[in-house]
């Protein structure tokens, strides 16, 4: 069944109905279901759909012909294969003249890197031939600095004649709760922080299981697609693994400062951040710094990928156990006890979405969102608030907490966020926001009432 993506398809379909030559870009990092998007989009439609290969530019010319002729002669037995892609390109212009045609060239990179010409070739083509036909093209592409630099980038032979560009993201944490509906609400943010809301990934867990047994079947078993996921994506992007690797592992158990990583795997700084911009071009690692307030010597890196920090929080502690087949014990000793910590940070950012989707309880327009950190002067000691959003102006700001945690919040925590904002006095008025897992005390609901506090429950933010 296919789930989300309404607002691509939806813009797609607005293309194509204009009925005059198109030139969509569509990509994002692997596993993200752009191949999947471009099928729904394409069903019942006229399509020749060309998957590139990682070969030689003779393999691709043969597989592309074989893809158009199947289009247009579906009755021969034997395809024939075009002299060269200029050949190609001009049969296409002469069969999608009068006719709406998509023509999709998924893994793009793949092509371009057996023909370091074909990104101009398609440019002078579209330019002379393809820009008067009915040609709806769509290139595709996982390798996302190649995508960005080299597809859409200014340097870019094909710089200009895109007419539409599609980042396509893992789903959110409601757009993943629909595959599992019979999971309950902490389950359901959980399988959003192991899988991301990467559709292969999340595809792998089935609601009609317990979540701790798809875990252990899908992640703690060595002969497991999402055991060796992490290794292979690695594999396929970059080489010094093991260097990435400690990087990660550095990040996944606490290191979040340039010099505690650089420190922990006994590099240089200066190369550490060339290490860590690559794994921040795959999405793997994010940079942040406090959304207000100095931010010098502030900034942090954190695991972005949610399966990478599951991954590495969890499995190398348990390789042992996992490798030997011996896992029961070793889950319900060191990891399930630990797996509500894990999601706590993972709420935190569900409720920075809902935030964001949700505007209308919001007093003002949204400028920025983020977390705080830094030090409180008057206690002498750091400080950190989960939510800060700061309106468009710049002017007023919500400060909000999450607490994943089986108690119901109550004032004090309400109490200890108003005391921790009186460090900022450049906004006025200041509001607050709590989400919490448990729900709330009847005193701070009251409270809440009459003094304009938002109050979010987990049912709340999926609904």
């Amino acid at each position: 069944m296919f789930y989300g993506r309404e607002y691509e398809l939806k813009k797609l379909e607005r293309l194509y109905s204009s009925n005059n030559f198109e030139m969509v870009v569509i990509y994002g990092r692997r596993r993200v279901g752009k191949t999947t998007l471009i099928n729904e989009f394409c069903k019942n439609k006229k399509t020749i759909f060309f998957s590139a290969l990682e070969s030689t530019l003779k393999e691709n010319l043969s597989a592309f012909s074989s893809s158009v002729f199947s289009y247009s002669m579906p009755g021969l037995s034997a395809n024939p294969d075009f002299k060269s892609f200029t050949e190609a390109f001009e049969y296409i212009e002469e069969i999608s003249e009068n006719k709406r045609l998509i023509l999709v060239i998924d893994e793009y990179p793949y092509l371009a890197s057996s023909d370091k010409s074909i990104s101009s070739l398609i440019q002078n083509t579209i330019d002379m031939k393809f820009k008067n036909t009915k040609l709806f093209m769509i290139l595709c592409g996982s390798s996302m600095s190649f995508m960005e630099y080299q597809v859409l980038g200014y340097k870019s032979p094909l710089y200009g004649r895109r007419t539409a560009q599609f980042k396509i993201l893992p789903f959110d944490y409601y757009d993943t709760a629909k595959w599992v509906p019979n999971y309950n609400f902490d389950d359901k943010a959980l399988l959003y922080g192991i899988t991301g809301g990467v559709p292969l990934y999340i595809e792998k867990f089935k609601d009609s299981v317990p979540l701790t047994e798809n875990i252990k079947e899908n992640i703690f078993d060595k002969s497991a697609f999402l055991f060796e996921e992490p290794s292979n994506l690695l594999k396929q992007e970059l080489r010094e693994l093991q260097t990435y690797n400690a990087i990660i592992s550095a990040i996944a158990n606490g290191s979040s400062k340039l010099s505690e990583i650089a420190s922990k795997v006994q590099i240089e700084s200066s190369l550490c951040v060339k290490y860590i911009n690559n794994l921040i071009s795959l999405g793997i690692i994010k940079k942040e710094t406090p959304i207000a307030g100095k931010i010098a010597k502030k900034t942090i890196y954190l695991i972005s990928d949610n399966l990478f920090r599951f991954w590495y929080r969890f499995v190398p502690p348990n390789m042992a156990a996992i490798v030997s087949g011996k896992i029961e014990n070793s889950y319900q000793k060191s990891i399930e006890p630990f797996l509500s910590d894990y999601t706590g940070l993972v709420f935190e950012e569900m409720c920075k979405d809902y935030l964001l989707f949700h505007c209308e309880y919001l007093p003002f327009d949204i400028g920025n969102i983020g977390q705080w950190w830094g030090n409180n002067p008057l206690k002498k000691q750091q400080e950190q608030i989960d939510i800060v959003l700061i309106s468009s102006d710049k002017k007023a700001a919500m400060f909000g907490e999450c607490k994943f945690r089986n108690e119901k919040v109550g004032e004090e925590i309400l109490n200890k966020l108003i005391e921790k904002t009186s460090l900022f006095t450049e906004f006025k008025p200041k509001h607050y926001c709590l989400f919490s897992k448990a729900g709330f005390t009847n005193s701070l609901i009251e409270r809440s009432k009459k003094e304009g506090i938002l109050l979010f429950d987990i049912e709340k933010i999926y609904r």
